[in-house]
């Protein structure tokens, strides 16, 4: 039975090249049809990037509003450009044999400036930009957008571009491929890239068994992996993220990519599986991308332009991150570095009868300089709930765990055994608990054995608040930043330094980074 179609598509010369072909294969099978060209937000906005426009579907929306309305039947896409969840009411109906899923490098003259340190390369898309920077990071990425046409006669009127990078089933499609043009197998498409996804209804019945005859099985067996990794991903026209599966001897291959906007940081995934055992294989390359950093990447690409609330000036983990409450934005890098001194062996050569470490770092520097058996310390008094768990996993049983410095010299005055101790320290000490104890009559050896070195970077404007976690990171931020907004400390010696320098001061219940950040989640629930 002939059933009339009226298909939806976009009005450039590509969508209505992979319309015709859609509707050739429907009318082969005897159905009549028509050609509703629709024009979409995509190709109305041509003055910024793609990614900047924040609209999800953009090249896709309009057609929705036509199938929910009743003004066509089925609407054909390039399926990158399908958002990973589709409209209530939509769903696939189809996707055709997939073409040439590379990219492509047209180029003006020659291939030799790939070789040269300068060369400007145009492209619209966040995933080629990104890929190119990390192969060729001392090149220049200019903007470029419109349709294909418009692109080519964009990269010719340039005569500063050396070349742009086009989806290769795109230019080959309508026979526009110049002869100066070479497939970049080394970059990994877009989810999706090179096929084309046909739309319908869920409760047009009739339409989508129409449809599912021209249905290839194993295109869609691999988009729909790539666009399942995307999605477990969360991302979308705005990530640069690659992904590519293919059939082989009945394996099911996955690579995936995500990268930073610059292309610095790349975390690539390859993993295979056979035809039929394949359903995890996307959650398994999105989890191994995730576990290795991705998604504080994710968070940063999300966070990008947006202004920092707080900054941290020790480098936080992904579960710290998480603890952020909602519409906090952070960032964090290590502002102090720390160099293991050479502790020479006469110090450990007998037994130590009081022995003070106030740091975790100074634990790690006695074992990586003496093997425990040497390390004999009758009395071991530290501060702070994780250097005392460091101690005793590496070293011995600790007498004595204070919050913090002031707390720890004020027990040792009254119930030091003796009256010398051994201080393991760093050689920028600002704490002053040696000083506290000497006055106190009780003889302080220092050992410098790790060394504390600053390592600020300058900060954007505009930051509220800052992270310390010890005298020394406040001493390091204010060699490259001037004090402003409130400080976030850990503990009182912290706090007592920062004091010297900030008006607003508050100070951690516990000495912890989590607590820190709940000082920092207080502060932006009010």
């Amino acid at each position: 039975m002939s059933t009339h179609i009226r298909i939806g598509t976009r009005d450039s010369e590509l969508a209505l090249w992979q319309a015709k072909v859609v509707q050739e294969q429907l009318e082969f099978l005897g159905h009549t049809t028509e050609l509703v060209p629709v024009k979409s937000t995509g190709d109305l906005v041509l003055d910024k990037p793609l990614y900047e426009l924040g609209i999800t579907g953009i090249f896709t929306r309009t057609l929705d509003i036509a199938m929910l309305n009743g003004d066509i039947d089925i609407a054909v896409h390039s399926l990158k450009d399908v958002p990973t969840i589709l409209p209530k009411g939509i769903v696939q109906a189809a996707v055709l044999k997939r073409g040439n899923v590379r990219d492509t490098l047209v180029f003006k003259k020659n291939e030799e400036f790939l070789s040269q340190r300068n060369a400007v390369i145009a492209t619209g898309s966040l995933r080629r930009k990104a890929q190119w920077l990390n192969r060729y990071p001392t090149h220049t990425i200019e903007d470029l957008r419109g349709n294909v046409n418009t692109r080519l006669q964009k990269l010719e009127d340039n005569e500063h571009w050396n070349g742009a990078i086009f989806a290769a089933a795109g230019i080959g499609r309508i026979g526009l491929r110049p002869e100066n043009s070479v497939n970049l197998d080394w970059m990994i498409p877009a989810p999706a890239q090179g096929a084309i996804m046909i739309t319908a209804l869920e409760a047009n019945t009739e339409v989508r068994d129409i449809c599912a005859e021209i249905n290839h099985e194993e295109t869609e067996i691999c988009t729909s992996i790539e666009r399942k990794f995307l999605n477990l991903l969360e991302g979308g026209c705005t990530a640069p993220i690659g992904a590519i599966a293919y059939i082989k001897d009945d394996i099911v291959t996955l690579e995936g990519v995500l990268l930073s906007t610059d292309g610095t940081k790349r975390i690539y995934v390859t993993r295979y599986e056979k035809v039929g055992e394949h359903h995890e294989l996307a959650k398994y390359c999105s989890d191994y991308i995730i576990e290795r950093g991705g998604k504080r990447l994710m968070d940063d690409i999300k966070n990008s332009g947006k202004k920092i609330n707080v900054y941290s000036t020790k480098l936080l983990t992904e579960a710290q991150r998480q603890l952020f409450a909602d519409g906090i934005v952070t960032e964090s890098s290590d502002f102090i570095k720390i160099s293991t001194n050479r502790i020479k062996p006469q110090v450990v050569q007998k037994p130590i009868k009081n022995v003070i470490i106030t740091s975790k770092n100074a634990v790690e520097a006695l074992v990586q300089n003496f093997p425990a058996s040497k390390l004999q310390f009758e009395n071991i008094y530290c501060v702070g709930r994780r250097t005392k768990k460091l101690i005793e996993q590496k070293i011995g049983p600790v007498k004595k765990s204070a919050r913090n410095a002031k707390q720890l010299a004020d027990y040792l005055v009254e119930y030091i055994e003796g009256t010398t101790a051994t201080y393991f320290c760093s050689d920028i000490r600002l704490d002053e608990l040696p000083k506290f104890l000497q006055e106190n009559h009780i003889e302080v050896t220092e050992v410098h054995a790790y060394k504390t070195i600053k390592d600020a970077e300058k900060l954007q404007d505009g930051i509220e608040g800052v992270m310390f976690y010890s005298p020394s990171t406040v001493q390091s931020y204010l060699s490259a930043n001037k004090a402003k907004g409130i400080a976030y400390c850990i503990g009182e010696t912290t706090a007592k330094e920062a004091k010297k320098h900030f008006e607003d001061v508050r100070v951690a219940k516990m000495p912890t980074v989590e607590s820190v950040i709940e000082l920092v989640n207080a502060q932006y629930a009010r």
